[in-house]
């Protein structure tokens, strides 16, 4: 069978949840059920799959399920934690006092706070974090969520303590060192290491304009479409504030990643960003002329709310404890982070060998699961400071009582919803397997298939085209790490047929996979879980569907900027 007729069979179930998501409004609980379905039937009717090998997989997925729960469940407990210990309304209204405009705060917590974050922990953490606490200082919940999905771009490539390139790039070792044993032309790195010190840089570049645009866009788009006036201009009026905040993250977050690696840009850069950002905005450095809000909540469209509360307009906050004791849990947990992801301390590995493993499932030996239940951050740090928080906010039994019963019932739509989708995307990962006993034709995986088929179509236009297919993986996979670990040897493989220089083409896949984050299934049911928008998924993908579009065609055009201006000798 043709790689064009492959790619079809494995884009029917993609094409089918975003049509019943997007256009019939469906919630992702019974979306993502029937695109199991057409997965599962495809990979048996089209791949030749056993029936119990699929079925494996999708055991599989309910596996690695279970860990993105643990996160997401981990979220919502820190969120009703501080709720009912008064710890959130003291941050509103310490919040308040930096500026009681809606734009500053999107940008301190949503761009700034979130990286930090996503440099530490990754794994969809950023957003599950920010958009409750935009969600506590009155922004609409669709509006919070959608803020902190597209700012979640950018950081993600160097998330988790560079994960992504240190992990992700992981097969292209033997490529990278054949390359330099070959002295093959436009090889300009001496070992694996060097080479993705270059991934890193070349990164950096090509997210360079986004950093500065993206905010600009957002608010301008959070303005256009949930704003009273429904002005794009309101939005674009904070330019100055969005500039401030690009400049101070993106220094730091150059700096590491050309002299230091890949494992701290996003980390530092959000942490100094943050830091510079609210001590300038006390100041009112760049400050916006006019304070903008989301108005008046009886103006709001009901699809903009959810299940959790949010600050109503005009409430007027208290302080129930310092802001030192309002702050610590997020303090803690930033520490904890960064202690438990950093090799050298020596606890990373502790945690991370910390496991729950199934192995042989259904007797496939290649089908495996395991819960790094002590290395996922939903336990360590989140679940570990929603209980020292009882201790550092002097919390009543009943209060803790409530926190976690409502916690636990938020978790329902969440399961349904990542069970299945998280089993579709492991049928997709097995469906390419290279034992001629599960896979007879020896077809190449889905995603594999779809990115064949894409290159056939566009061919030399492959540079403005790279980064979609790292989008594409890490919609499928919810991960820029996995659609590396999918996609970088076929990314290089393109590089060579095509003749462009092989450093550049991975590095546009690394920033696609950043990019894809805005639009990822598990990312979009974690955070709707979070602030209580379940059965809204296809809303927000209707919304980030447009700043990933404008991101990969800005990088598209970085990526030929770039081969421009480079020397021949790294072609």
């Amino acid at each position: 069978m043709s790689i064009g007729v492959l790619a079809l069979f494995a884009a029917l179930p993609i094409a089918l949840a975003l049509v019943l998501m997007v256009g019939f409004r469906w919630p992702a609980t019974k979306a993502m059920p029937l695109a199991w379905l057409v997965t599962a039937l495809a990979g048996v009717a089209v791949w030749s799959l056993p029936v119990g090998y699929v079925a494996a997989l999708s055991i599989q997925g309910v596996i690695t399920a279970i860990g993105i729960l643990i996160i997401v469940f981990g979220a919502i407990l820190i969120l009703h934690t501080l709720r009912d210990s008064g710890g959130m309304e003291t941050i509103q209204y310490g919040m308040q006092t930096i500026s009681p405009d809606m734009r500053v705060q999107a940008i301190i917590i949503g761009y700034l706070f979130a990286a930090f974050i996503e440099g530490a922990a990754g794994f969809g953490t950023p957003a599950a974090l920010a958009a409750p606490l935009l969600l506590a200082l009155g922004f609409p919940p669709l509006a919070a969520a959608i803020i902190c999905l597209v700012f979640n771009s950018f950081p993600v490539t160097f998330g988790a303590v560079g994960t992504p390139v240190i992990i992700g790039l992981t097969f292209l070792r033997d490529l990278v060192g054949d390359a330099v044993a070959s002295g093959a032309a436009g090889v300009n790195f001496t070992s694996y290491e060097s080479f993705g010190m270059l991934i890193g840089q070349w990164a950096t570049l090509m997210h360079l304009p986004m950093i500065f645009i993206l905010p600009i866009f957002m608010l301008g788009f959070i303005s256009r479409f949930f704003g009273p006036n429904r002005s794009w201009s309101e939005g674009f009026a904070a330019w100055k504030f969005c500039v401030f905040a690009g400049v101070a993250f993106t220094i730091p977050y150059l700096l590491f990643a050309w002299f230091l690696g890949p494992e701290f840009p996003s980390l530092i850069g959000g942490l100094v960003g943050l830091g510079i950002v609210v001590w300038g905005a006390k100041r009112g450095i760049a400050l916006p002329k006019e304070t903008w809000t989301f108005g008046s909540q009886k103006n709001w469209d009901p699809e903009w709310t959810g299940t959790v509360k949010t600050a109503t307009e005009g409430q007027k906050f208290e302080a129930k404890m310092s802001q030192l004791k309002a702050w610590m849990p997020y303090v803690l947990i930033g520490a904890i982070l960064v202690v438990t992801r950093i090799d050298q301390l020596g606890l990373k590995g502790w945690l991370s060998a910390q496991t729950l493993t199934w192995s042989g499932i259904l007797g496939y030996d290649s089908v495996s699961g395991s819960v790094a239940y002590l290395y996922l951050p939903g336990t360590i740090p989140f679940m570990l400071v929603a209980i020292l928080t009882i201790l550092i906010h002097g919390m009543s039994g009943d209060k803790v009582k409530t926190a976690w019963v409502d916690s636990i019932k938020k978790m329902k739509n969440p399961a349904i919803a990542l069970f299945f989708a998280v089993g579709l995307v492991s049928i997709f990962r097995g469906s390419g397997i290279g034992d001629l006993a599960l896979n007879p034709n020896a077809y190449p995986s889905m995603p594999l298939a779809l990115a064949q088929a894409l290159s056939e179509l566009v061919g030399p236009a492959w540079p403005m085209f790279a980064s979609f297919v790292g989008g594409l993986g890490a919609f499928i996979t919810g991960s820029n790490t996995v659609s590396n670990l999918l996609f970088a040897e076929f990314q290089w493989g393109m590089a060579t047929q095509l003749d462009l220089p092989r450093q550049l083409i991975v590095a546009a896949q690394a920033v696609g996979g950043g990019m894809g984050n805005m639009v990822c299934i598990h990312n979009i049911v974690a955070v709707c879980a979070v602030v209580g928008l379940s059965g809204q998924e296809g809303a927000i993908l209707r919304k980030t569907f447009w700043p990933f579009l404008l991101y990969g065609v800005v990088v598209g055009i970085m990526v030929l900027v770039l081969m421009s201006v480079l020397p021949p000798d790294l072609f």
